[in-house]
């Protein structure tokens, strides 16, 4: 039968037919097969090939050893059975995305305004003589003047050609960017299968039909296959079949496992079957793709016969012809079309018009944060260039037509309409420019640049970022719920403790202190009931440490069994795989894992191992030092538990209890299938306590992430004492606090009412204080995700990362604003949920993340500040000065020019700033925080003024200053002047020195300050200076400049550094000044909050360096006051020889307030949370973890000291009186005169005048 089915259906190739008869089965036949479910694989396999061994054996290969690996039998099946690759859909190529680019609505209005241009300069007037049409048409002295009139038109076109170019050119490189970073992830996936006898890992794509791959809990399976042996397998096939009941798999019910499904339980071997295109996955993407481009041949010529067949049903299409030609088109039509048969029915029109390209288009993706504000602050600013543009336009018809017909009185004649048609022309395209320049077309660029830039970057401190957006909003992040095993600790697992045989060891035993018989059955047990899968192997390098394959726990186990000198793999090759009678494998629920072996006689004896408090609850008995098992009760269990596992647990130690179970035969066959029962009645070997070390870089990350106002929960699986340990090491609470630290139990009771329904207020009576969640499950870590990301309990929205490795943390990675999965030891289904990768699975690299998120943002708050500034003051000058002067003293081509600068090169300049560490530093800015803040405002206005200034000075009275003739009120085509140029080449030269002022966005001083870590941006100034200085020398009538003298160009140079000092004034203006300032670019949500919340939240964000500067020098100020009076009064009291705390305060209210002194920013945390602190005090290190992010900012200056011990009225005076130092110091109302009663202003200890000298 096989042999009929695969001639047939090559239709007799002799090639291939000569390899098919090696593999007696066909591709066809491979495929049908796999096309059956459940009882039907079982029945079609026995017809056709006996059993699984048959198949193996017709596909040449074997159970045990799998495939030989010579390259050529590799190849040859490849050749036969195709490669394990689906090929990507086609890029976009550069053309297309040219033609993309053009679509944009502002280039397409100048293209054609500078057609017509064009057009019309190449048009001569019959003899009419230009005199006759007005004063602004003559004054053309020069006919080759003229004849230049074609020039701007042109310069224009090539201007649009040169900005289509670029950002094709961007969107180009940013598709092969993500092209490189898709090939890159898929390259990383490797799989485990057996070849020559040796299990080995090999990339996704090198598996081929016939390899004999090892399944095991956590995988995505890369193909087809069929199952040759498999331990409790459950597999969740929902991304086949859409049903989420986990699917088992066992050789007498289902065989057949599907590629793309997920392991959800168990381990197993399974025969490839079908690999690629020919697997289900495969098959279903070649679908999507032939609906999606409706590349094909046949599909093209079916879109032909459609075309044809529309024009002859033209005439009377009704109903019945619909169907009939439903029915005509052949399946190929069909299949593209399978998902939408309805709306081809319902709409005839829209059958030709390529419904297919609709299609399969997924739902889009909502939004990212940054992309929603952007997107709205670009369409308001879009708004207002319009509304100028046509002003201006507006404006200069009307001044012209009034002057030449009304003023002049010219007659209209039709000889000089087409010299008027081009004043109309000149003065849409002016106002063209205005558009083009008011429209921020650069924004989205800056953000596509600097993501592309971050993720290229973020790859470097081993993030893999799979969707571009994750890292931005990493930046926002709030808390952080975190794995213990692998990201917090090293995952090297070792076991350093042990209880054997009624001794607690504190370091691993010598094995000549074991009783034999233990020590057998400890071997045997740690042999068999690992996981095949794991080992440990030599180490790479001579000297290093042995490397751990697999899961770790076991691993430790293992090395535990190889310190006692005794070889576990001799225990394995006694008892191979095949030869385990049934496996329990470890899972969630469980928590526990068992092997049962069944001996010669038929009796069974099962080893099992898993949580210490959990499996001592089972078991019955425990070994003696003799060797002989004793009853186990429930107080030996309490003081087990009490002396020996909560003191390891104590010490951060993992606690894993060994035991097992003999089934003799007399008690009969046991009934495997029910659990519960057969876990019980065990007989204790041995409970040791795992290390696994916290990794050494971790406590510093986590201080870090405390300091930047994010919080650090553990979620883990471990007991509560364990985790407490690991938390204390970490970081993420100190001895003493006053967080929570419960456990999965206790929290589900805690968070459900009496219905046992999760209730969001009990969650938010929990989640602000939790930090450490014990034992809890995945179903606990999504609903803690959830509980947070929807609290309303803050005023703001929480963003919550979160970082997984396991199977069963895709929920929670997946409803995660951000969700990590570990590189090395995370599962493929952890992998496909979250947005990021760790691919070195340590904690440090999220602190990456969040400083490139937080860099992100302000790397487009820079490019914004620069660009908006540009944009204010090209639009005002343009519209002034075409209100004064009939014509915008910036030409087109120079605006576009400037345009050019500002958009995509000062976009690649800003948007690729490095990260510093000063990012840390500030809390995250939260989702409704405004783009524009109002200290960027005040830059932007404040370089807004001294822009124009300088430009109107030299527009009006420039021709004075430098002797020059006056550019202002040329004729049509007269040449470009020295005094335009000027205005020009000053302009664009306070451009390029302000692109350095736009690298502060918070106001700081030396704007230098690492400029050159950054070469990109120091080339494109650069580079951008020389081209300016080629455009004014030699750029003559289409740049409408004329060349400029050294001392001119000095003037202008002048001009330009000025804004550079001007900044140094601007950032000297505290913000608090200038209340009437707006912020913009808020995010969409913003109608919810009232207006004067909104001015308070502003406040509180803000970070200005010019108030800090004005703050600490009232606190310099108050201290040298307070240091004089001390001395006074110690002076005056060694007089009165009186003892020189008389009359200051009580001790303890001294001791308050000296304790305040020393964390100066409790003072400013709540008018100022994000500002680093003023003066650098001692008490800066143990700061930032007594304010956790827990205390909302925005508190009274008193209840902030509460938990500071103090005498009410004292401490409060004394506060009353420093709080509006701090808090509106730039008024100075807190001073009170140094006579006057009470206290000093500051606090007046003797012990002060030293303190102020630290």
């Amino acid at each position: 039968m096989a042999n009929n089915s695969f001639r047939g259906s090559k239709h007799g190739r002799r090639g291939e037919a000569n390899h098919e008869v090696e593999f007696s089965c066909s591709l066809q036949e491979l495929r049908s097969l796999m096309e059956l479910r459940g009882a039907e694989s079982v029945t079609r396999i026995q017809e056709c090939y006996g059993d699984v061994n048959g198949l193996c054996a017709r596909l040449r290969t074997s159970p045990v050893e799998g495939l030989d690996g010579n390259s050529e039998d590799i190849d040859r099946r490849q050749e036969v059975f195709g490669q394990n690759l689906i090929p990507p859909k086609k890029p976009k190529t550069f053309v297309q995305l040219v033609w993309e680019a053009l679509q944009d609505v502002t280039l397409i209005i100048l293209e054609v305004a500078a057609i017509i241009s064009l057009g019309l300069s190449f048009y001569k007037p019959p003899g009419a003589e230009r005199q006759n049409c007005g004063r602004a048409a003559g004054g053309v002295e020069d006919e080759g003047e003229a004849e230049a009139g074609w020039i701007e038109g042109a310069a224009i076109l090539l201007s649009v050609v040169c900005v289509v170019l670029v950002t094709a050119f961007n969107d180009w490189s940013k598709e092969k960017q993500f092209r490189g970073l898709q090939s890159r992830i898929e390259q990383e996936q490797k799989f485990t299968v057996v070849r020559g006898g040796q299990v080995i890992q090999i990339k996704v794509s090198e598996i081929v039909v016939g390899d004999i791959a090892q399944v095991k809990y956590g995988d995505l399976l890369p193909a087809d296959g069929v199952l040759i042996q498999g331990n409790d397998l459950k597999i969740d096939e929902s991304s086949l079949t859409g049903e989420s009941d986990h699917v088992k798999k066992s050789l007498d019910k289902d065989l057949m496992l599907l590629s793309g499904t997920h392991v959800m339980e168990g381990s197993g071997k399974m025969v490839v079957t079908a690999v690629g295109v020919n697997s289900q996955t495969g098959i279903i993407f070649t679908l999507l793709g032939a609906g999606d481009d409706g590349d094909g041949d046949e599909e093209k010529a079916e879109k032909e016969k459609r075309k044809k067949e529309k024009e002859k049903k033209k005439e009377e299409r009704k109903k019945k012809e619909k169907k009939d030609k439903k029915s005509k088109k052949d399946e190929k039509g069909r299949k593209g079309k399978t998902k939408d048969g309805g709306t081809v029915e319902m709409q005839p029109l829209n059958e030709d018009d390529e419904p297919d390209k609709k299609k399969q288009k997924l739902p889009k993706k909502e939004k990212s944060v940054l992309q929603g504000k952007l997107t709205k602050l670009a369409v308001q600013i879009g708004k207002a260039g319009l509304f100028m543009s046509a002003l201006v336009v507006i404006i200069l018809i009307t001044r012209f037509l009034i002057d030449t017909f009304w003023i002049q009185g010219v007659p209209w004649t039709s000889e000089c309409t087409p010299i008027y048609v081009q004043f109309l022309v000149k003065f849409f395209i002016i106002g063209v420019t205005v558009l083009v320049v008011a429209v921020p077309e650069g924004l989205p660029l800056a953000v596509t640049i600097s993501l592309a830039y971050s993720v290229k970057k973020m790859m470097k401190d081993n993030n893999l970022v799979r969707h571009l957006d994750a890292c931005e909003t990493m930046g926002n992040a709030t808390a952080i719920c975190s794995d213990k095993t692998g990201t917090l600790t090293m995952n090297r697992m070792t076991v350093v403790q042990a209880h054997i045989a009624g001794r607690h060891y504190k370091k691993v035993p010598e094995p000549d202190l074991i009783p034999a018989k233990i020590l057998d059955l400890l071997i045997q047990g740690i042999g068999v009931n690992c996981a095949y899968t794991t080992k440990i192997m030599p180490p790479e390098k001579e000297g290093g440490l042995a490397r751990q394959v697999g899961n770790k726990t076991e691993c430790a186990l293992l090395g535990f069994s190889l310190d006692l000198h005794r070889d576990y793999q001799t225990v394995r090759n006694e008892y191979p795989e095949e030869k385990l009678f049934k496996v329990y494998t470890f899972n969630s629920v469980r928590k526990s894992m068992s092997t049962v072996l069944r001996n010669h006689d038929g009796s069974y004896r099962m080893f099992s191992k898993g949580a210490s408090e959990i499996l001592l609850r089972k078991c019955c008995k425990i070994l003696l030092a003799s060797g002989e098992a004793k009853v186990f009760k429930p107080r030996d269990r309490e003081d087990l538990v009490k002396n020996v596992i909560e003191p390891m647990a104590g010490e951060g130690l993992r606690t894993i209890c060994l035991a097992y179970r003999d089934f003799p035969v007399s008690e009969g066959e046991p009934e495997w299938d029910n659990e519960a029962h057969i876990l019980t009645g065990l007989t204790c070997i041995c409970v040791v306590g795992i290390e696994d070390p916290v990794r050494p870089e971790v406590p510093d990350a986590i201080r870090k992430c405390q300091r930047a106002g994010i919080t650090v929960r553990m979620v883990t699986g471990d007991n509560i004492n364990t985790a407490r340990a690991i938390a204390i090491k970490c970081g993420i609470m100190q001895p003493g606090d006053d967080f929570l630290c419960m456990e999965g139990k206790e929290f589900n009771r805690r968070i459900r009412n009496e219905l046992g329904e999760i209730e969001q207020e009990r969650i938010d009576k929990i989640w602000p204080k939790l930090r450490v969640l014990a034992r809890s499950s995945p179903t606990d870590k999504h609903t803690l995700v959830k509980g947070i990301i929807d609290s309303t309990v803050l005023e703001q929205r929480q963003v919550v990362a979160v970082t997984g490795d396991g199977t069963n943390d895709g929920p929670a990675l997946k409803k995660a604003d951000v969700g990590f999965a570990m590189g090395i030891a995370g599962t493929d289904v952890a992998k496909e949920a979250s947005d990021i990768i760790l691919t070195d699975d340590n904690f440090s690299s999220i602190v990456k993340a969040v400083m490139w998120g937080r860099n992100v943002y302000d790397s487009i708050s820079k490019f914004l500040q620069f660009q908006l500034t540009v944009n204010v003051v090209a639009v005002i000058v343009a519209f002034t000065g075409a209100c004064i002067t009939q014509d915008s003293p910036l030409k087109a081509v120079q605006m576009l020019w400037v345009n050019l600068i500002m958009d995509t090169f000062a976009s690649l300049a800003l948007a690729t700033e490095p990260p510093t560490e000063a990012l840390l530093l500030r809390n995250p800015y939260g989702r409704k925080k405004p783009l524009i803040s109002r200290t960027m405002m005040k830059n932007i206005l404040g370089h807004g003024v001294y822009q124009l200034a300088t430009i109107f000075t030299l527009l009006f009275v420039g021709e004075k200053m430098f002797d020059i003739d006056s550019g202002r009120d040329a004729p049509l085509h007269a040449p470009p002047s020295e005094h335009y140029t000027i205005v020009f080449n000053t302009f664009v030269l306070m451009q390029i020195f302000n692109e350095l002022n736009a690298r502060k966005i918070h106001g700081e001083r030396n704007v230098f300050e690492g400029v050159f870590n950054n070469p990109i941006f120091c080339s494109i100034v650069f580079g951008t200076l020389l081209i300016q200085i080629v455009i004014v020398q030699f750029g003559g009538k289409p740049f409408s400049c004329v060349s400029l003298t050294p001392e001119q160009w000095l003037w202008c140079l002048f001009f330009g550094i000025g804004s550079l000092l001007w900044g140094q004034l601007v950032s000297s203006v505290p913000t608090s000044w200038l209340k009437f300032l707006k912020t913009a670019g808020h995010g969409t949500q913003q109608e919810e909050i009232p207006e004067e919340e909104l001015e308070e939240m502003k406040d509180l964000d803000e970070i200005d360096h010019a108030e800090m500067e004005l703050r600490r020098g009232h606190v310099l100020w108050c201290r040298g006051l307070n240091r004089i009076q001390t001395q006074i009064r110690v002076v005056n009291a060694f007089r009165d020889s009186v003892s020189p705390y008389e009359g200051l305060e009580t001790p303890e209210s001294r001791s308050s307030i000296h304790n305040f002194m020393n964390h100066p920013e409790f003072r400013i945390e709540d008018s100022e949370p994000q500002i680093p602190l003023i003066d650098e005090v001692e008490g800066e290190d143990e700061a930032p973890t007594k304010r956790n992010s827990i205390i909302p900012p925005p508190l009274t200056g008193l209840s902030n000291l509460q938990p500071l011990p103090s005498s009410p009225n004292q401490n409060n005076n004394a506060m009353d009186r420093i709080v509006p130092l701090h808090k509106d110091g730039s008024r100075g109302s807190g001073f009170i005169p140094p006579n006057s009663a009470g206290l000093p202003p500051c606090p007046g200890s003797p012990l002060h005048s030293l303190e102020t000298s630290l």
